[in-house]
């Protein structure tokens, strides 16, 4: 819907409606909601719609890409109460947990990029005329030497579902294979990164349901496709309700 509608211009829900795909019923469910401000009504109870509701409605659809139907949904509820700083609260909010995933998928690209340039230089040392065509697994010691950590770290590491060693059957030792040792490797450059046992397990899952790290590079362009969208949606958001917010007055 343009924007050359006259303040005074009275609207039915259909022609809210109109243009977004919507019904009239959703238009009347967005006010009851408090997502536009309350319509006036005709002497026989019709709602009246102006030009302030379809800024409202416009505000809400573009707010809803970059902030999530609840979080615009208060946004929305927080202008038309006159409550404009919480709504700004509201907004700050998402942008901040915005620059957190940011800054996630950074360290998670970081982390694998070093965990890639590292299982290179093991592969190629265990491609010298030494070596075993074995698979390569390391008992805990050896692996904790490896990373320059204690034992007991990586222990804990076991605990929070970060490694998964299976057990010798006769000694009862930890042995690590190399799906493993790649675990091990990703938690340790996580951690470096000041990422918690919490935030690193949900990563470390994802490596194993793809199967490893060549096919989780698919899973970080998309998710790194996701961060840019919804960053660029926040924008069109932000211009859609400034407009909204000058037409309140």
């Amino acid at each position: 819907m343009g924007r050359n509608l006259q303040s005074g211009e009275r609207l039915r829900p259909v022609d809210l409606a109109r243009g977004h795909g919507l019904s009239a019923q959703a238009v009347r469910n967005y006010e009851e909601a408090g997502i536009l401000p309350a319509a006036g009504r005709t002497p026989h109870g019709y709602r009246i719609y102006t030009s302030l509701h379809a800024g409202a409605l416009r505000a809400f659809l573009a707010l809803v890409p970059g902030h999530g139907h609840r979080t615009a949904t208060s946004i929305m509820r927080a202008v038309n109460q006159g409550a404009v700083d919480e709504a700004f609260l509201l907004i700050d909010e998402s942008h901040a947990q915005l620059l957190d995933d940011r800054r996630t998928l950074q360290a998670v690209e970081s982390a694998l990029r070093d965990l890639e340039s590292t299982t290179a230089a093991g592969l190629d040392a265990a491609s010298g005329p030494d070596a075993s065509s074995g698979p390569v697994e390391r008992f805990i010691g050896p692996l904790a030497e490896q990373l320059g950590i204690r034992p007991a770290t990586l222990r804990k590491w076991e605990h929070a579902g970060l490694v998964r060693p299976r057990r010798d059957p006769l000694t009862g030792y930890r042995v690590y294979d190399e799906s493993d040792v790649r675990d091990a490797r990703l938690a340790h450059q996580l951690r470096r990164g000041g990422y918690l046992l919490e935030q690193i397990a949900p990563l470390i899952a994802q490596v194993r349901s793809a199967g490893g790290l060549e096919p989780l590079e698919a899973a970080l362009s998309d998710w790194r496709g996701r961060v840019s969208a919804r960053g660029r949606a926040m924008l069109t958001g932000a211009a859609e309700l400034e407009a909204y917010l000058r037409e309140r007055g």
